[in-house]
């Protein structure tokens, strides 16, 4: 992709490109006051780069490149070398450096929009030091150590799977159940991150929101107990369970956008009409509190620990196979049977067995809709009898309505794309 026969426009729209993306990550990098490189270091660097590359590319001498690297690198370390104790210790310029002269080089070989992504990526690193460095810190060893685990089973377990049907039916793909496993840890690790990072001035939606993503039952769960011990009121804990309720929508939106791209037609607006029915009660409700208290501090489990994938790894296989299974022996009624089961305990796997269902041909769009809309439905009927014994009959009977509005959004959007 190198650059050949362009004429001087092109030539100084390509330097053009390339300086500013120097004085880019120059301009972030003035803002330490001991830095030793700037607006105008940055820039003449990623020039540099470019200008390598042209020259490279032009004599067909391909050692011009590294050795411009090299002398940028010599100059760096000379100049670091004399460096007082009180000067900027140059570990992070020195590599933004490096970088923005391959970006410079990158710009001439054709990969200016790859080369801006990038610049704008480091730019962001660089800028938000506090904020990554404050996310360290309220993140716990256990949760670095599921976020690793949880990048070996991504990165090196999944690849290696045998990405073929297994057992009865042939229902059982070692690789596709693992990335599914992969796709739901993944957002329910994203929540959790987030909500560990809010801090505990957070507030009651976005609590809700977050723990919805991570686990609707668990968040039922833990404020049903939070209003029952007058931590928090009836109202502020409504607010949370009937948000916790709605982001499932969300999640599942994105499920099926990731899993079945052909049934988003047919699912999305299902999911949300629920969403838009469901939201205004918790939002008047949270509007109409006199005064905010403080949230209690939501405890839910990290969702990327290897036990918990592994126990919905195993769950989904089990939910397919019978999914799979009693499509077989009762068609569509057996599944849509199976999905009232299944939401009581888990909704993913149920949602997953139905989209893998869908997507063979052996189910069609309105059936896997359906089947989804009662496993749903199922979820909220566990969650109500949570809010119920433990909450008390005031909050349930509030949730009610919130929860018969969802499931009256759900039920308008699929008669629409029905």
């Amino acid at each position: 992709m190198a650059a050949t026969g362009m004429n001087e426009l092109e030539l100084i729209a390509r330097f053009a490109a390339s300086l500013s993306i120097g004085l880019l990550l120059g301009l972030e990098r003035e803002r330490i006051r001991s830095a030793k490189a700037g607006l105008r270091t940055f820039g003449l660097v990623a020039l540099f780069g470019t200008l390598c590359g042209l020259l490279s590319d032009k004599t067909g001498n391909a050692w011009i490149f590294p050795a411009g690297l090299l002398a940028l690198g010599g100059m760096m370390v000379s100049s670091y070398r004399r460096a007082g104790p009180e000067d900027d210790p140059g570990t992070t310029s020195v590599v933004a450096l490096l970088i923005c002269f391959g970006l410079g080089a990158a710009i001439w070989y054709g990969y200016q929009h790859i080369a801006v992504v990038i610049a704008l990526t480091v730019t962001s690193l660089l800028y938000f030091k506090a904020e990554l460095h404050g996310m360290t810190q309220r993140l716990s060893r256990q949760d670095w150590i599921s976020l690793l685990q949880l990048a070996v089973v991504s990165l090196v377990v999944l690849p290696v799977l045998p990405n073929t049907g297994m057992g009865p039916y042939g229902a059982l793909n070692p690789y596709r159940i693992w990335l599914m496993v992969v796709l739901i840890s993944g957002l329910s690790f994203t929540g959790y991150v987030v909500l560990r990072l809010a801090g505990e001035a957070r507030g009651l939606p976005l609590i809700g929101l977050l723990g919805g993503l991570v686990s609707s039952t668990a968040t039922t769960l833990a404020y049903s107990r939070h209003t029952r011990a007058a931590r928090i009121s009836g109202g502020a804990g409504l607010v949370v369970i009937l948000i916790a309720n709605a982001a499932v929508l969300i999640k599942l939106a994105v499920i099926t956008t990731l899993i079945s791209p052909a049934l988003v037609p047919k699912l999305v607006p299902m999911f949300a009409a629920g969403l838009l029915a469901g939201l205004p009660l918790p939002l008047l409700t949270w509007r109409g509190l006199a005064s905010e208290a403080e949230a209690p501090h939501l405890e839910v489990s990290n969702p990327s620990e290897m036990r918990i994938a592994l126990g919905f790894g195993a769950l989904f296989a089990i939910v397919l196979l019978a999914v799979t299974w009693i499509h077989e022996v009762a068609g569509s009624a057996g599944v849509y049977s199976m999905a009232v089961l299944s939401g009581l305990t888990d909704i993913d796997a149920i949602t997953l067995s139905t989209l893998q269902l869908a997507n063979a041909g052996s189910l069609s769009g309105d059936q896997a809709a359906k089947a989804i809309a009662l496993a749903y439905a199922a979820s909220i009927v566990m969650k109500f009898g949570i809010a119920w014994g433990i909450a008390g009959r005031p909050v349930a009977r509030r949730a009610a309505l919130g929860y018969l509005c969802v499931l009256g959004g759900m039920a308008a959007g699929l008669a629409v794309t029905g």
